[in-house]
């Protein structure tokens, strides 16, 4: 074939080669894209490697590097005797092309294609309808809500361990493992909550989770069937919610009061078998439920022969005697899951949590994390057994107890007074931020846009409630602050700054 007739089967002059970059791989991808788009058609001959190669200005091997693979992907064939040409393609299966004004983003000028509908599924439609906000990023400044702190978290003794694990790796754990999790970690952990909070559960009740939002996802998973009622405090946790909506679940936002969820509204909803609590420290209003509301709420899921999802994120933070027994430790029905996490005791990055579940639970939530992960990390479950058998998982959350408690001091004791539309500050005697009221929505949008301008971070309390919600815009208006993300010496820089941005 000479050049003369390349343009009665292929005119190479709109194909543009970046001479910086891998030219097989671009003329590849430049004729994968016009056979995909329709600009070679079925049955169109191609330039000999030779005659291509010189229109190009590029070397013979590059043209055949990229003809070998067109080959192999099926994208051309050779016909003995007369050359290369474009394969005999289903038209169905490409993709039409679409014309587009926007200039190129390539230098290949490859197709803009715009598909004509996209057809979304009803999970995808709940994902879209219910996705989880991108969380801050960044080091953590006041008042970041939970965040620990986790600036005095014990790395050198994290890393020593590490390093041991890796120095001589038992091989059977670098194997599959088991989907539940490490069987020493398991039991270590049912150790910690029988001593710490009363908890009369065994290693084969605990299935590891990457952090508390997995144990909660898979509790939606397997729990809930689409249309299914589901109560959830409000205002709650979203990201909770999102997980159940995601897995169909209507939620029902149930009010909070001083004493934690209303059973009696609870009682009311009769599709609902299912409640999503943070009995220990409500998260954000920080109510603690009182043990008359606890047995009322376990006498429910009894009645309703339904479950309980309690999240117990931040219970190990308790100002005032022992960290409260949870609703775990009161059942005698198995009728409550569990959710911990580490997320609040070492760092949230460890994405590192466990469930707790009535024994005729764990097999089905095991098989269900198998199809999702396999099974956890092996190295971050071993070192945290071993962290905990040497002892220094319980010095540090005495350790992080003190510094929250410090750290909560120094944000009461500076907080600015006497600040229009601001209620007064809460006692806290639990948990890791708190919240204070507002007078209107629009009071509350003003305060956190001036924090924000003098680098202080602070979440709105309207932002905890379902949309849905009955409630008066304005009765869901406050201040939500973490305390434990930064130490003493930038809470008190924070709170000075906050003083001269709403006195302005």
């Amino acid at each position: 074939m000479t050049n003369a007739s390349l343009s009665l089967s292929f005119n190479p002059a709109g194909i543009q080669l970046d001479p910086r970059q891998g030219l097989s791989r671009q003329l590849y991808q430049a004729l994968r894209a016009r056979v995909l788009d329709g600009r070679l058609a079925s049955g169109t001959r191609l330039p000999a490697s030779r005659d291509l190669a010189a229109a190009l200005a590029i070397s013979r091997n590059s043209v055949v590097r990229a003809y070998d693979q067109l080959y192999a992907e099926g994208f051309i064939e050779g016909r003995v005797g007369d050359g290369t040409y474009v394969a005999q393609l289903p038209q169905a299966s490409l993709p039409v092309r679409k014309s587009s004004k926007k200039a190129p983003t390539q230098w290949l000028d490859l197709p803009v294609v715009v598909p004509d509908k996209v057809i979304h599924s009803g999970a995808l439609r709940r994902v879209e309808n219910n996705h989880l906000p991108t969380p801050p990023s960044g080091p953590p400044r006041a008042f970041r809500v939970g965040v620990p702190a986790f600036d005095l978290f014990p790395f050198e003794v994290w890393a020593k361990l590490n390093a041991a694990f890796w120095r001589k790796p038992d091989l059977q754990q670098l194997c599959y493992g088991a989907p539940e999790g490490d069987a020493r970690l398991r039991g270590m952990i049912a150790a910690y909550l029988r001593s710490s909070r009363g908890m009369q559960c065994s290693a084969e009740q605990i299935v590891i989770t990457s952090g508390a939002q997995q144990g909660i996802s898979l509790c939606a998973q397997l729990l809930v069937e689409p249309g299914d009622g589901v109560a959830i405090e409000n205002p709650g946790y979203r990201a909770a919610g999102h997980a159940f909506a995601v897995a169909g679940a209507r939620l029902h936002g149930v009010a909070v009061d001083s004493e934690g969820i209303d059973c009696q509204a609870l009682a009311g909803l009769g599709d609902c078998r299912l409640a999503y609590v943070t009995p220990s420290h409500q998260y954000p209003t920080g109510v603690v439920m009182s043990l008359a509301r606890r047995l009322e709420l376990l006498a429910w899921a009894e009645r309703a022969n339904g479950w309980i999802v309690e999240d117990d994120y931040d219970g190990e933070y308790r100002y005032s005697g022992a960290p409260l027994a949870p609703l775990a430790a009161l059942d005698r029905q198995g009728r409550v899951l569990y959710v911990g996490t580490f997320g609040k005791v070492a760092f949230p990055a460890l994405r590192l949590g466990y469930l707790v579940l009535p024994p005729a639970l764990v097999d089905a939530f095991s098989q269900r994390r198998a199809v999702d992960v396999r099974h956890s990390e092996v190295s971050t479950q071993a070192v945290m057994a071993e962290f905990m058998a040497a002892g220094h998982f319980q010095r540090h959350i005495r350790r992080m107890r003190r510094a929250a408690l410090s750290r909560r001091n120094t944000l009461l004791t500076g907080w600015p007074r006497d600040i229009a539309g601001v209620g007064s500050l809460p006692s806290v005697a639990a948990g890791l931020h708190l919240t204070v009221a507002v007078d209107s929505l629009a009071r509350e949008r003003e305060l956190i846009e001036k924090a924000d301008r003098v680098d202080v971070e602070i979440n709105g309390l309207s932002s905890y409630w379902l949309p849905d919600s009955q409630e008066p815009e304005d009765q869901r208006a406050g201040l939500v602050l973490g305390f434990a993300a930064v130490p003493e010496a930038a809470i008190s820089a924070a709170l000075g700054r906050l003083q001269a941005a709403w006195r302005e």
